[in-house]
């Protein structure tokens, strides 16, 4: 998947973002809403559908199973469900890319099938931990093989069928907690998931909105299976994880004014906000509403004196993948800031917490890697040459902190941006981001 992958970024330092913008719609929705499209009866229309190659893989992935989907166009899809029973075998291995949900999420969704189907990802993919998923499948009657390490490629082989688990998640965990649910569709009687800590919740809303119940009390959600799925219309809003970026930038970059229309405001997401909000941010929440089924509000923020904190630890799940922003938010913040109970981090697109590290030693920032966690202490910013190691949300983040630093920055290894925020440079430039891309 993806495009040029030498592609790498060049930003000129300093300068401020103003005026309003638009991200691209949530990953996390987009591949939901295929899901669900397809496993529905009639039809399902999807507005705001994020085409970054993570949530592409999963939309051909349901193609090839014999789904019809019209679009993308503009955000626009239109999904002819096929049912709980009706996917085919697709006649050769799935790839999922770089997209670990995909994964995760197709695991549970296609243990329940009558068919056997290969799951493969790139290189990055397949050394991302299954087992987490794999384990707990297999106690409800999944016959999943993984590679000795746990990783994909992934063989999902027909099972007599699937029993309902009380799964207690060791660590919460959003996929892993979606693909039960998924497995559960298929699985007699109830499948129950609790979490140690709230996670997005967008898989439990999302069946509700295709009619089907799903019982939720505090860290905890059960379904039981045997139900149906009504194809619906959906709206995907702006993704929190992406706004993250131009948040932290808005907010270090001294003169910045920046809103954010249409971002999803999903309660199990915001940890970004409230994170930003205690480290002095100024973040005004406006026009909240909802769309599809999901909370979503414009966001203006503005420059602001940034102090380190030590962040919560109930703040982790809610902002999993928006810390290398907010690593970026405690470089420039006066003080000490301290991550702990994020272990989860070192097994993402890459080991966020030691790439990280490393970028932001390079620009001169001291810096302390901890096993779950970081300690940055923040301060000047230097510029210099930077490894995104391939991943999107490093590279973003990096481009990003030449809004501070004292010399341009240059990231090399940015083609996956693609998988979460096509377009992220021309947006950037747009509100004032010194970014360009370079092609060899």
């Amino acid at each position: 998947m993806g495009g040029a992958p030498d592609l790498s970024f060049s930003i000129q330092p300093g300068g401020s973002l103003n005026g309003t913008l638009q991200v691209p719609g949530d990953k996390s929705i987009s591949h939901r809403s295929i899901m669900l499209g397809a496993l529905a009866e009639g039809e399902t229309r999807i507005r705001g559908f994020l085409e970054g190659e993570d949530a592409l893989a999963t939309l051909a992935a349901f193609r090839r199973m014999g789904v019809r989907i019209e679009g993308p166009d503009g955000g626009r899809v239109l999904v002819n469900g096929v049912g709980l029973h009706g996917l085919r075998e697709p006649g050769g291995p799935l790839d999922m890319g770089n997209s670990g949900t995909s994964m995760r999420l197709l695991c549970g969704l296609l243990a329940g099938q009558g068919f056997p189907v290969t799951l493969v990802g790139d290189a990055s993919l397949s050394r991302r931990p299954m087992r987490r998923v794999t384990e707990p499948l297999a106690r409800m009657g999944a016959l999943i093989e993984a590679s000795p390490d746990g990783t994909a490629p992934l063989h999902i082989r027909p099972t007599a069928g699937l029993k309902g688990i009380d799964y207690a998640l060791p660590v919460a965990s959003a996929q892993v907690k979606s693909s039960l649910l998924l497995a559960g569709l298929y699985a007699a009687g109830e499948t129950c998931v609790s979490e140690p800590a709230p996670t997005r919740d967008h898989t439990e809303r999302m069946l509700r909105g295709f009619g089907y119940e799903v019982r939720t009390s505090p860290g905890r959600a059960c379904l039981t299976g045997g139900g149906r799925l009504i194809g619906c219309d959906l709206d995907v809003p702006g993704d929190i994880s992406s706004a993250a970026f131009f948040l932290v930038g808005a907010s270090i970059a001294p003169g910045s004014d920046l809103t954010l229309t249409q971002v999803g405001m999903n309660p199990t997401r915001v940890g970004v906000i409230n994170i930003l909000r205690a480290m002095g941010a100024d973040i005004e929440v406006m026009n909240p509403r909802e769309a599809g089924g999901e909370p979503v509000a414009d966001l203006r923020v503005r420059s602001a004196e940034l102090h380190g904190i030590r962040i919560p630890e109930d703040q982790v799940p809610l902002a999993i993948d928006e810390f290398p922003a907010l690593f970026v938010a405690a470089a420039c913040a006066q003080g000490e800031t301290l991550l702990t109970g994020a272990e989860e981090l070192r097994v993402k697109e890459s080991d966020r917490i030691q790439v990280m590290a490393d970028g932001l030693s390079a620009l001169g920032v001291e810096v302390e890697p901890r096993p779950d966690g970081i300690r940055i202490q923040g301060g000047p910013m230097g510029g210099g040459h930077l490894d995104s190691r391939g991943d999107h949300r490093i590279a973003m983040s990096f481009a990003i902190a030449a809004l501070r630093a004292q010399a341009p920055i240059g990231i090399a290894d940015c083609a996956n941006v693609n998988t979460s925020f096509p377009g992220f440079a021309a947006l950037a430039r747009g509100v004032g981001l010194g970014i360009s891309e370079q092609h060899p």
